[in-house]
């Protein structure tokens, strides 16, 4: 497996998911491998970061 962690303060998942996955729409894997609901980041956050998989889908909750 070939997770990363990283630590950003504030912005949104859609940002973080365009740079690290290549797909803006997959922001919602980052929200799952974090328990998080909300796209947008409040304060300093330390994330995991699903692997890059060009075949996930993306874009709302299942």
């Amino acid at each position: 497996m070939n997770r990363r962690i990283i630590v950003v303060a504030g912005g949104n998942l859609f940002t973080l998911a365009a740079q690290y996955l290549q797909d803006a729409t997959q922001w919602i894997r980052i929200a799952q491998a974090n328990n998080l609901s909300d796209p947008v980041l409040q304060g300093v956050n330390t994330l995991v970061l699903p692997e890059v998989n060009p075949a996930a889908g993306g874009g709302v909750a299942a």
